[in-house]
């Protein structure tokens, strides 16, 4: 059994959420006790929705794994004027409000850039959702064969989803599968790589994926960590 605690990610919104249910079953109980239940259930809900499962990554370094848990929507070559800033491959993961928000980083880097940028707030299944949307837009410079690659994840609000948590800073060593933020209630993320490091794509169309885990490309050079 996968051992499971609740990200740190919610506090904010788990003490909020126990004030309200508290007070609500209280005049739940005072007019009709068994009404008691639907306060009780959204707490339990908001409980579950801020789990935080255990994860455990490839141990294969020439790997890309998936930025979030979801169902991937698509899969589409990128061009020069992409978050990526060259061609490449985008894969979009779609979280809906049962997935685990907790998400993580696709690979092992350091961080080069990380921009936050406001924006409209479309069903996050719609590709057009990464340009348009709010976002978060991590880079990460990657070494493979000696040369440095920019590799892009992106965290990406919903129709529903109106927080973005990036727990990351510039310069920052990260792993691949550690945990870098979340996305709160519905969303998005996306995962660029640029062509001279994309081999074999791993994930179809209407798979689930695991953040951390699940392999969505290999790379065709070999990644060494940056000195």
């Amino acid at each position: 059994m996968r051992c499971c605690s609740l990200t740190h990610y919610g506090q904010r919104e788990l003490a909020l959420t126990t004030v309200i249910a508290g007070v609500l079953s209280v005049l739940m109980w005072l007019v009709f006790w068994p009404l008691m239940v639907v306060p009780l259930g959204l707490w339990l809900w908001v409980l579950w929705f801020f789990r935080d499962p255990r994860r455990t990554p490839p141990t294969e370094a020439n790997l890309f794994v998936s930025p979030a848990d979801g169902r991937i929507t698509d899969i589409t070559p990128v061009g020069p004027d992409s978050f990526l800033g060259r061609d490449g491959t985008r894969v979009g993961v779609f979280m809906d409000l049962f997935s685990v928000h907790v998400n993580r980083s696709p690979c092992s880097g350091t961080v080069a850039e990380i921009v936050h940028r406001d924006g409209a707030f479309l069903d996050a299944r719609d590709p057009m959702a990464g340009e348009r949307n709010e976002s978060t837009t991590v880079t990460l410079i990657v070494r493979a064969n000696g040369q440095d690659y920019p590799v892009v994840f992106r965290q990406i609000a919903g129709l529903i989803a109106r927080r973005i948590v990036t727990d990351l800073k510039k310069r920052q060593p990260v792993a691949c599968g550690q945990r870098v933020g979340m996305i709160k209630f519905g969303s998005r993320a996306e995962l660029l790589v640029p062509s001279e490091l994309v081999g074999q794509v791993k994930v179809s169309i209407g798979q689930r994926v695991r953040a951390g885990e699940s392999v969505l490309l290999t790379c065709r050079q070999q990644l060494t960590t940056r000195e």
